[in-house]
């Protein structure tokens, strides 16, 4: 038995369905070669994607400089965090995911581009967010077609829940932008209404811009598609089906005296 497999720890709901962590030889061979330079190695909590409550990680430290911070959940092959990296050197960018072949893949999409801006972490961003970064750190947060959770009783699953959004607020800077988007209409409507019931966010675009699919027009809040969110594969399936993705945007409201 493995020193993971000795260490109990408590069950909970997870947003996300865990694949598999086997990877093709060749993403291996990058991973074992390049893996250091791009993964943090975040000591673990009895699970693969569960983190030790006492870890933190300094975004300067990490990245050895002062730079605007953005913060990708749920990274995916890396599609967007590595086109965004090469085009803004001037930024890091950290991400989380819990796919260990999409991360391997990003370290290859890295590799091949030459950027060195990124930061990856394998964890489960909902368990570990509440204490791994400090308050304040990033200049934006991107949440890009998470998990569905398509059936109705599977919704308290979905990653985006008030909860959620507050640690988004606190890692936020005044003024940072949480950008979101999917391709699943009533976990669009879900985001839209957290975006909104959260205090610590304001959405830019409430009123307007309706829902395209609601043909009395009196319900916005829809935001222009993100300029430089990149039309990944996985979006591309989606147009297939029919499924159109919907953006969001939510900004981080001035603090308060004495709020973080």
């Amino acid at each position: 038995m493995s020193p993971e497999q000795q260490v109990p720890y408590l069950a909970r709901t997870k947003s996300f369905t865990r694949r598999g962590r086997g990877l093709h030889a060749s993403t291996q061979r990058t991973w074992d070669e390049h893996g250091d330079k791009y993964l943090i190695d975040v000591p673990r909590d009895g699970g693969y994607t569960t983190v030790d409550p006492s870890f933190r990680i300094e975004p300067k430290v990490v990245f050895g400089r002062s730079a605007p911070l953005v913060i990708e959940i749920g990274s995916g092959n890396g599609e967007q965090i590595v086109d965004f990296a090469a085009r803004h050197q001037d930024h890091d960018l950290l991400a989380f995911e819990v796919w260990t072949e999409g991360l391997g893949k990003t370290v290859s999409r890295a590799v091949e581009t030459g950027v060195s801006n990124i930061r990856l972490v394998e964890a489960d961003v909902a368990q570990c967010l509440p204490f791994i970064l400090p308050d304040q750190c990033a200049t934006e947060v991107w949440t890009f077609f998470p998990d569905p959770w398509r059936k109705a009783r599977h919704h308290k699953r979905r990653l985006v829940q008030p909860a959620f959004a507050r640690e988004v607020a606190r890692v936020l800077k005044d003024g940072g932008v949480w950008r979101l988007a999917t391709d699943w209409e009533d976990y669009a409507w879900q985001m839209r209404d957290v975006v909104e019931s959260v205090e610590e966010f304001a959405n830019p675009h409430q009123g307007q811009r309706p829902h395209p699919h609601d043909p009395e027009g009196d319900r916005g809040g829809f935001a222009p598609r993100f300029a430089q969110r990149v039309l990944t594969r996985f979006e591309e399936r989606g147009q297939l089906s029919a499924r159109p993705a919907f953006d969001l945007v939510a900004v981080r409201m001035p603090r308060g005296e004495g709020q973080s």
